[in-house]
C-alpha cells in the first residue's frame, strides 16, 4: 500500500519507467504506423524518458514538485518524435498539477494524471482518437473514479493501468490507420509500459535494463501502404529559443496547420518545442526564425523511410524486394582501431566505420575517405585516435560534400570516452562541443617494446626493451616489466583518476593481465579498475585513467 508519493519515489518511478519502455522498446518500434514509419516509436518515447532518467540520476530528491519540475523539463528538452513530444506534454502537465507539493495522495495523483492529458491535448492541432491521446485520457479519467474513494495510490494506478489497457485494444478499431495495418497504437502501448513501470516502483519492484528477444508477431504491415499515400513527406522537429521573442505560440501553430499535419506546439517559458510533418521545411524554418533561435533541428524524409520498412519486410518474409539501402541517419561515425576486441567495442557504442589501422599502420586520407563517403549519414564525425591521423582524417574535409566533424583523439581510450560521452546527444554542435571536452580529462598509457635501437625524449632504448609512454611522453625504458608497470601506475594514479581501464593487447598472458591489473589497483585502492580484452597489436596494454 502507498498512501503518498515523495520525490524520493517518484525519482525512482522515473527511473522505473525508463528501464521498462527500454526492455520493450523493440516491441513498440514494430508496432509503429502512424501514419507510416516515422522515427521509431519505442526508441524515441525510451529516448525521451532517458534524459529525464539521466537528470534525475544525479541529483538528489528535494520535493515531489522539485523532482516532477526536473523530470518534465528534461523530457522536454529530450523528446525525440512525434511520441516523444506528447510524452514530455503528458508530464508537463502532471508536472505544473504537482510544482507546489512536497507529497501527493491519491486524489493529488489522479489530478495531475488528468492534467497531463489536457496538456497534451491542447498543444496537438488535431488530437486523432485511437492513439496514445485516447488511452492516456481513458486512464486518467478512470484513476480520478478510483480515487474519488480509495486513498491507496498503488491500486488507483492498478485501475488507471486496466482501463488504460482496454483503451489500447480498442486502437486498432478506432483509427483507420491502424485497423489497415492490424495493430494497436504504438504510443498508447508504450504509455502504458510507463505507468506500469512507476507503479512497480511504488511496490518495492526494480525493473533493470535488459536485452529482450522480440517475436515477428504483432508487427505492422508496412506493404499495405505506399509512399504515396504520404500527404506530407518530411518529419520536421526543432526547438526555438524564446529569449528574443514574445511572439505568441498559437501562431505558429496556425501558420503550420495550412502547410502540414502531426502538428505539436509545445511552448513553454524558454523555449518552444515544434513537430510538423510538412512538404517545405525551409518555409517553416523560415517562419520559425521570427519567434528565436533555432535549436536541435532534424528533418527525415518519410517516403524514404516507408520504402526500407518495406525493403526489410519483402526480405523477412521471403517476398523479393529491391535492396534496401543503409538506413540513414542524422550522423555516424568513423574510428580508427586494430584489434577484434577493439573493433568490436566501438561497434557497440555505435560508430558505423571502423578502419583497421593505428600505430605502424596509419591510413591514407583516402582509406579514411572511402569509410566517409560510405557511412550512412550527411554528418560523420572521425575519431582517428592517433596523434599521426588526425592531419590525414582533416584532408578529409573539402573532398566530400558531407559535413565531416575530426574529433581530434589521439589514443583508443580518448575515442572510447568521446563515442561515450555522445550517448544521447542528438545535436551536432552540441555533440561536436561535448566529444572534445571529454577527451581532455583522458590521459593513456602504452606499454610495448622497443623495435629498434634509438633515442626519443632523450633517453637511449635498446631494442627488444620495454616502454612506457604517457600522453605521448616517454615515462620509462627497461629491461625488467615490472619496473614499467610500476612507472605507468605511479604516472595514472597522480592524475587522481576516478576510473583505470586496461584494454588487453594480443601478446598479453593471462596470468600476466591478472598480475598487472592488482598491480595497477595497489597504487589506486579507491579506483575501479576495469579490465578490456582489446587484442591489439604493437601495444601490449593501453591503459587510461579519467
Amino acid at each position: 500500500m502507498t498512501q503518498q508519493i515523495t520525490g524520493e519515489l517518484y525519482k525512482n518511478m522515473i527511473i522505473n519507467a525508463a528501464a521498462a519502455i527500454e526492455n520493450n522498446k523493440q516491441e513498440i518500434n514494430d508496432l509503429n504506423v502512424f501514419p507510416v514509419p516515422d522515427g521509431d516509436t519505442g526508441t524515441n518515447m525510451s529516448l525521451t524518458i532517458g534524459a529525464a532518467e539521466t537528470a534525475l540520476l544525479s541529483m538528489t530528491p528535494g520535493t515531489l514538485g522539485h523532482v516532477t519540475e526536473v523530470t518534465a523539463s528534461a523530457l522536454l528538452r529530450g523528446a525525440r518524435g512525434n511520441s516523444g513530444v506528447i510524452l514530455s506534454l503528458l508530464f508537463r502537465g502532471f508536472s505544473k498539477s504537482l510544482k507546489e507539493l512536497d507529497t501527493a495522495n491519491a486524489s493529488d495523483l489522479a489530478g495531475a494524471l488528468t492534467a497531463g492529458v489536457e496538456s497534451a491535448y491542447k498543444a496537438v492541432m488535431k488530437p486523432a482518437e485511437g492513439t496514445i491521446l485516447t488511452v492516456s485520457r481513458l486512464a486518467a479519467d478512470a484513476a480520478v473514479t478510483a480515487a474519488e474513494n480509495e486513498t491507496d495510490i498503488e491500486k488507483v494506478l492498478e485501475t488507471a493501468l486496466e482501463k488504460g489497457y482496454e483503451a489500447l485494444a480498442e486502437t486498432v478499431n478506432q483509427n483507420p490507420v491502424l485497423q489497415k495495418a492490424g495493430v494497436i497504437d504504438a504510443g498508447g502501448k508504450g504509455y502504458l509500459y510507463i505507468l506500469d513501470g512507476m507503479l512497480q516502483a511504488m511496490r518495492g519492484v526494480v525493473i533493470t535494463k535488459a536485452v529482450t528477444t522480440v517475436t515477428d508477431s504483432g508487427k505492422a504491415d508496412f506493404a499495405q501502404y505506399t509512399a504515396e499515400d504520404i500527404k506530407f513527406a518530411y518529419c520536421t522537429e526543432f526547438l526555438i529559443e524564446r529569449k528574443q521573442t514574445s511572439k505568441d505560440a498559437n501562431k505558429l501553430r496556425d501558420y503550420l496547420d495550412v502547410r502540414g499535419d502531426s502538428i505539436v506546439v509545445v511552448d513553454d517559458d524558454a523555449i518552444i518545442k515544434v513537430h510538423v510533418h510538412t512538404n517545405d521545411p525551409g518555409v517553416v524554418l523560415t517562419e520559425a526564425l521570427t519567434y528565436g533561435a533555432l535549436l536541435a533541428i532534424k528533418i527525415e524524409n518519410m517516403r524514404e523511410q516507408h520504402s526500407e520498412a518495406v525493403s526489410d519486410a519483402g526480405a523477412s518474409t521471403g517476398v523479393p524486394a529491391a535492396a534496401a539501402p543503409e538506413e540513414m541517419k542524422d550522423f555516424a561515425f568513423v574510428t580508427v582501431c586494430a584489434g577484434k576486441g577493439l573493433e568490436e567495442i566501438f561497434h557497440n557504442l555505435g560508430v558505423d566505420r571502423v578502419i583497421t589501422g593505428g600505430q605502424t599502420m596509419n591510413p591514407s586520407t583516402e582509406d579514411i575517405l572511402e569509410k566517409i563517403l560510405s557511412a550512412p549519414s550527411d554528418n560523420v564525425f572521425v575519431l582517428p585516435n592517433n596523434k599521426n591521423i588526425i592531419m590525414a582524417a582533416e584532408q578529409c574535409i573539402p573532398l566530400t560534400e558531407k559535413r565531416v566533424i575530426v574529433i581530434p583523439t589521439k589514443s583508443i581510450p580518448q575515442g572510447v570516452t568521446a563515442m561515450l560521452s555522445a550517448d544521447g546527444i542528438s545535436d551536432i554542435n552540441e555533440m561536436n562541443d561535448t566529444m572534445r571536452d571529454a577527451i581532455k580529462k583522458v590521459h593513456t598509457a602504452l606499454v610495448t617494446t622497443a623495435a629498434r635501437n634509438s633515442v626519443f625524449d632523450g633517453q637511449k632504448i635498446k631494442k627488444g626493451s620495454h616502454l612506457a609512454l604517457v600522453d605521448d611522453a616517454l615515462t620509462v625504458s627497461s629491461n625488467d616489466f615490472n619496473t614499467v608497470i610500476t612507472s605507468v601506475a605511479e604516472a595514472l594514479s597522480a592524475f587522481n583518476p576516478e576510473f583505470i581501464t586496461i584494454f588487453t593487447g594480443d601478446e598479453a598472458q593471462e596470468d600476466e593481465i591478472k598480475a598487472v591489473s592488482e598491480f595497477v589497483s595497489s597504487y589506486a585502492p579507491d579506483v575501479e579498475v576495469s579490465i578490456i580484452d582489446g587484442g591489439q597489436p604493437v601495444y601490449r596494454y593501453i591503459v587510461s585513467a579519467e
